[in-house]
């Protein structure tokens, strides 16, 4: 079955309600002395396969929404992926990555198992059925495939016949069969029969809300925390600066005390950002990565291959020279607007980028351009680091998100695991009304924190 909109919550229910009843029988079975039930009546995991950057999402909305679920991320060196595989049958749901997925299947395959659920998530990633990516899960075995997709035909019904070939392989036929008999009459001839058999024949299998359900003044909007986890370099350079500034604020506020060290506190959580976003930042001889560059990335490419266009959103001029690189790397075309920018500039800038199909990302300082533009052209937001209120976040959303805007927003707010950044944005949960709109107060973020909730932020 394929679900579009709703869909993670939707389908993290259908695995509770599995596993569930799997207990009960297991309960039932003790109660009555009996050995448990052969193997087709055995508690199974969940496999769910899902862009790299949507994984540690995935696990976070089991947490948030099935705690009961125990959770299983594929990830790690070819070892560890190795151990995690052969022990995945403890768990009552595991995710991976599509990329991850394809380098992976022999394992899988030589683990034999028999998952209960199979869930791809994005499916749109299976739309060529030649590639890797698709080829790999439908050799996963499982009582169950689901395919969750907002955009299940992007661009020609090819796509479509291949989500329902690894839903319902031959359910809509062999694909030249499929060609010949609904996508050709459908395209080139507009066969409304052909349309209607098409239709008769998916229409029981997809679970769709439809976007004039929920059409209001404006158009939806959905806001997504995603979560990324930093690579071994990169968290060795956090942790060890972390232990640092430790070190060292305690002993600047022994000496001057908690209100005259203001500046060094304020100076150390934006060093721990830094390396959060990018450790180059601060780092001139850094040469790794960035696990929130990598995200990012791929993000803007499938958002771009979808026909979005989109405003990227960073307190930190200095990292847009990363982006940029790596936008030009991938042939992306897209403006750039700071505190530098003359204001004729940035008219001219938002005009284009609103009426400019080619240009598909506009990077944006979060102060420079946070408030005052009409940029409803873009349909996506991504704010690449979080800032320290919610208002000035929203403010920037706002940009998109206004009347005039006809598409759904989908904003992005991307979060480093174990970090200052998640723990900023669980404060900014709590303590929401101390974030108010900061146009209107000279006051700050930080000045509103108390001691201990500061130095919560190294803990």
């Amino acid at each position: 079955m394929i679900w579009v909109f709703g869909k993670t919550v939707q389908m993290l229910s259908v695995i509770v309600d599995y596993v569930q009843n799997e207990k009960e029988k297991e309960n039932k079975n003790a109660i009555l002395g009996q050995e448990q039930l052969a193997d087709s009546s055995c508690k199974r995991a969940s496999l769910v396969v899902s862009p790299s950057s949507l994984t540690l999402n995935w696990q976070n909305e089991a947490q948030k929404f099935a705690q009961g679920l125990k959770t299983l991320v594929i990830r790690g060196t070819l070892q560890e992926r190795k151990r995690q595989i052969e022990e995945m049958d403890r768990y009552d749901l595991v995710i991976t990555s599509y990329d991850l997925l394809k380098r992976d299947i022999e394992l899988y395959e030589k683990k034999n198992y028999q998952f209960r659920y199979i869930i791809a998530d994005e499916a749109q990633y299976l739309k060529n059925s030649n590639t890797q990516n698709a080829k790999s899960i439908k050799k996963i075995k499982a009582d169950t495939r689901y395919a969750l997709t907002g955009t299940p035909i992007e661009n020609s019904l090819a796509e479509l016949w291949s989500i329902f070939d690894f839903i319902m392989p031959g359910y809509l036929f062999s694909y030249r069969a499929f060609k010949s008999r609904y996508e050709m009459p459908i395209v080139k001839e507009d066969n409304q029969e052909a349309m209607a058999k098409l239709r008769m024949l998916i229409e029981p299998f997809i679970l769709r809300r439809n976007k004039k359900e929920v059409l209001t003044e404006l158009p939806d909007k959905t806001i997504t925390v995603l979560n990324n986890e930093m690579g071994e370099e990169q968290k060795n350079i956090y942790l060890n600066y972390l232990a640092q500034a430790k070190q060292e604020l305690a002993e600047e506020i022994n000496l001057n005390g908690y209100e005259k060290s203001q500046m060094q506190i304020l100076a150390a959580l934006t060093r721990l950002r830094q390396i959060c976003c990018h450790p180059s930042l601060f780092m001139e001889n850094y040469k790794e990565g960035s696990s929130k560059l990598d995200q990012c990335i791929e993000i803007i490419e499938e958002a771009v291959n979808g026909g979005h266009k989109i405003l990227l959103f960073s307190g930190y001029t200095s990292m847009f020279e990363i982006l940029e690189k790596e936008l030009k790397q991938k042939q992306i075309e897209y403006f750039k607007l700071t505190g530098s920018t003359k204001v004729e500039e940035r008219i001219k800038l938002v005009d284009e980028f609103n009426e400019n199909p080619n240009i598909k990302v506009f990077l944006i300082s979060l102060k420079a351009g946070g408030t005052g533009l009409n940029l409803t052209g873009a349909d996506m937001v991504i704010h690449y680091d979080p800032w320290w209120n919610l208002s000035t976040e929203n403010q920037a959303t706002d940009r998109a998100y206004r009347i005039g805007q006809k598409n759904n927003v989908q904003v992005y707010k991307l979060i480093t695991k174990n970090s200052i950044e998640e723990k900023i944005y669980e404060l900014q949960q709590k303590k929401a009304e101390l974030v108010d709109n900061m146009l209107s107060t000279k006051t700050s973020f930080i000045n509103k924190m108390s001691k201990e909730e500061i130095m919560n932020l190294f803990a």
